[in-house]
């Protein structure tokens, strides 16, 4: 199997990870309510963070080079996505408006950036892949969030893990890519484009 190009990085994470947050939206539009009452809102927000790092770690695990990636990649993505859980939920909590959402996706972001260039030894690429990060996961939460107060019920939600997933996916496809750039680099130079 060869190494994944960019257009198929994009293609992979955002399809995968529309996956993962269709699942997690999913519980949140037909158990929500339940899992708000049964769980309250701190355990009910780790088990979606969970949920995506199950699902979006496995989907996204196939853009990594080198052996064993499903693993190694499922740590760092856990250790990621934990970090921006916790940094999103860090910004929202106390304001629970817009002002949160937003630094919720700026800090949330930049933890996930910091994890992956740490991770792959990438941080000649820090600024630019927290950029992407930032951008398409914005775009994604907040055309959903639209989505959602335009449409409402179960039908908006799921619009907005669809929209969240996509966007949000290109951006982790991209900075998957981007931190392994030396690798690609070696590989070529071995005349070896294989994973």
């Amino acid at each position: 199997m060869k190494a994944p190009t960019l257009g198929e990085s994009l293609l992979f994470a955002s399809l995968g990870f529309l996956g993962a947050s269709l699942l997690v939206y999913g519980t949140v539009a037909f158990a929500g309510r339940w899992m708000y009452g049964n769980l309250g809102d701190g355990l009910a927000y780790v088990v979606w963070a969970a949920l995506f790092i199950l699902a979006g770690g496995a989907a996204l695990s196939r853009l990594v080079i080198g052996p064993g990636r499903l693993m190694r990649f499922y740590l760092l993505f856990s250790l990621a996505f934990f970090l921006y859980a916790a940094g999103w939920v860090a910004a929202y909590f106390p304001l629970r408006d817009a002002r949160g959402e937003w630094l919720g996706s700026l800090i949330g972001t930049l933890l996930i950036a910091v994890v992956i260039a740490w991770g792959f030894g990438a941080w000649n690429r820090l600024l630019k892949m927290w950029l992407v990060l930032f951008v398409s996961h914005s775009a994604g939460y907040f055309l959903g969030s639209l989505l959602y107060s335009t449409i409402g019920d179960k039908t908006g939600m799921m619009l907005w893990g669809a929209s969240y997933g996509w966007l949000f996916g290109i951006g982790l496809g991209y900075a998957i890519y981007a931190a392994q750039r030396e690798t690609r680099i070696a590989l070529t130079e071995l005349g070896e484009n294989r994973i």
